[in-house]
């Protein structure tokens, strides 16, 4: 029976959150996609950015190159993490993408638009992603092999607190260099490199605690190739066999498309559409992670009296009421009203239930996944589904903006966003009434 390894072993799982996490806050969430939208639309026109011969709006190809990284990613993740579970090398393949990403971040700092081209830019923006996203997959299949079931939503949990704080601190490090300096696109830059730096030094305590991957083969008669693809064909057909995975993973796959999209394109729908100025901007980012501080450890908390799914079904449904509020906030803009404190409230909703619902999902994944020693596939065929969903919502989004940008534009796809929600709703139903089912015919 799996049990849950020591707290020096769980608190070094959850450095990495504490490591990678500035990325997820600092390049994606506030301080790049403020840079890259203010940089390209002084020197090109906000409706006028070339990029590989053809003109784009420059907050669609922001939303486009997220969709090709994680796209390039997914790709990868079959071979990449069938391999790791095979070789027994998740730490090494982890600490690879980890480095490719502090690496991607660094560089950025060299993005002055005035010297380099755009393309600099995206390049290295998708390279820090690819990091990103690569070295995650490795990192969430750790969890089922240091917690034992009944302690997976509290470490999930940790995990995602960890990272918050840690964000937090590097965050308002970066706000303080913003008003110190007097050119706020170089402080900017600075901060792209110091994330780099923190996503690199703190994961060196991660690589050292936790303990070295055991393989399932210990034979190989196959090339790493084919082996790996055999292993995700192994791992497709068994997810097909179990019915409340399978539509979990459904849901999980369409209200991810709304969750992830949100989480990458909020900050730019409050520069571009709300026109707040960059500190208001990153003050409310500030405040969104502290608040999912408390939203993922009291999410955990209620799944524990009321059942993952149950919970998963009530935020899922949260998040359908935050798009129809940034709809109308957006209205109010337009209108020639005042929207900043409708956004700041936004922000709250966003934070209570942006922890919780990712860290449900992965504890909530691994409690239903069967107990098997190919973590890294099992985790590989989740990410997978997760960074589609992004790449699936986040091309949607730039597409309808950019479809509509004489009509709406970015209102329109907030908007679209409730339909990614919905679906992912009547899934989550669907395992849930599967699950009662099963547990019903057990007794």
């Amino acid at each position: 029976m799996q049990t849950t390894a020591s707290k020096k072993v769980i608190n070094g799982w959850a450095m990495y959150d504490w490591a990678n996490s500035v990325y997820n806050l600092v390049i994606t969430t506030t301080f790049f996609p403020i840079y890259f939208a203010a940089v390209t639309a002084d020197k090109y026109g906000a409706n006028s950015v070339p990029f590989l011969g053809r003109e784009y709006v420059n907050t669609s190809l922001y939303d486009y190159s997220i969709s090709v990284a994680y796209l390039i990613i997914a790709l990868m993740y079959p071979i990449l993490t069938s391999i790791a579970d095979t070789r027994g090398n998740k730490k090494q393949f982890m600490r690879f993408f980890c480095y490719l990403g502090a690496a991607g971040c660094s560089a950025l700092f060299f993005f002055d638009i005035k010297n380099v081209s755009v393309g600099f830019g995206v390049f290295f923006f998708m390279l820090a992603a690819i990091g990103w996203a690569g070295s995650l997959v490795f990192y969430n299949s750790y969890l089922p092999e240091i917690a034992a079931p009944k302690d997976m939503d509290r470490i999930s949990a940790r995990g995602f607190s960890f990272g918050y704080v840690g964000s937090v601190i590097c965050q308002l490090i970066g706000f303080v260099l913003i008003i110190l300096m007097a050119d706020a696109g170089e402080a900017s830059r600075y901060t792209f490199l110091l994330v780099g730096i923190w996503w690199f030094a703190f994961a060196q305590i991660t690589f050292k605690r936790l303990p070295k991957s055991i393989p399932s083969n210990q034979v190989h008669e196959k090339s790493f190739l084919t082996e790996g693809f055999h292993e995700m064909k192994k791992v497709y057909a068994q997810v097909t066999k179990l019915p409340v995975l399978k539509r979990f993973l459904r849901g999980f796959f369409f209200y991810s498309m709304g969750v992830q999209t949100v989480m990458l394109a909020a900050t730019l729908f409050g520069a571009k559409l709300l026109q707040l100025d960059q500190t208001k901007l990153i003050l409310t980012a500030v405040i969104i992670q502290l608040v999912a501080i408390l939203g993922a450890w009291g999410m955990a908390r209620l799944s524990a009296r009321l059942g993952n799914i149950q919970v998963l079904m009530g935020v899922v449904a949260f998040w359908i009421l935050i798009c129809i509020g940034a709809f109308f906030t957006a209205e109010v803009k337009e209108n020639g009203g005042d929207p900043e404190f409708l956004f700041y409230g936004l922000a709250v909703c966003v934070g209570l239930v942006m922890g919780g619902i990712q860290s449900l999902s992965r504890s909530t994944y691994s409690k239903l996944m069967p107990e098997t020693k190919d973590t890294a596939s099992y985790f590989s065929y989740y990410d997978l589904t997760e960074k589609i969903a992004i790449v699936v919502g986040m091309f949607s989004f730039g597409f309808i903006e950019e479809l509509t940008k004489d009509h709406g534009g970015m209102k329109n796809s907030v908007l679209s966003l409730i339909v990614f929600f919905f679906i992912g709703f009547i899934w989550l139903i669907s395992a849930l009434m599967k699950q009662k089912q099963l547990n019903k015919a057990i007794q």
